[in-house]
Order: structure tokens, then sequence, then C-alpha cells
């Protein structure tokens, strides 16, 4: 299974949506605040090269921004 991570922040509807997309069919994923965590935000933005919510890491792909026909290519959903 792939390693899923959504990185996110308070007030960001799109990453709301993202999460309930991927718990409705079935994915596990981690949450990362950039918010509340620094870590996270520095991730996102140097090793990720993003400055935007949700940014949805899967294994080594990186989707930014809200895309959830990029989402369903990736994780193989029809």
């Amino acid at each position: 299974m792939s390693k899923i991570t959504v990185y996110t922040q308070p007030d960001c509807p799109p990453c709301e949506i993202t999460k309930k997309f991927l718990t409705e069919f079935g994915f596990h994923f981690e949450v990362k605040n950039i918010k509340t965590n620094d870590k996270a935000k520095r991730d996102l933005v140097y090793k990720y090269q993003s400055y935007s919510t949700p940014t949805i890491v899967i294994d080594e792909t990186v989707i930014t921004g809200f895309d959830l026909e990029k989402l369903k290519e990736v994780l193989n959903i029809e």
C-alpha cells in the first residue's frame, strides 16, 4: 500500500475535501498541519517546493493543490 501524507492547515476547505475523499476510498494517510508543525512547513516548502495546501505526497509523487483527478490517477481509482 502507498504511503500517503497530506499537508494541510486550518480553514482549508480543499484540504477537508481531499481528506474526506481519501477516507471514503479507504486510504490511510498521515496529516501534517503546517500551522502547528514547523518541520512539516519546512518540508512542504523546501523538500516539495510547495506553498499551497493541500499538498499530497504519495510515495514519491507530489500533488500540489486541489486535484482529485490527479489523485484518482495516481491511486488507480476509477
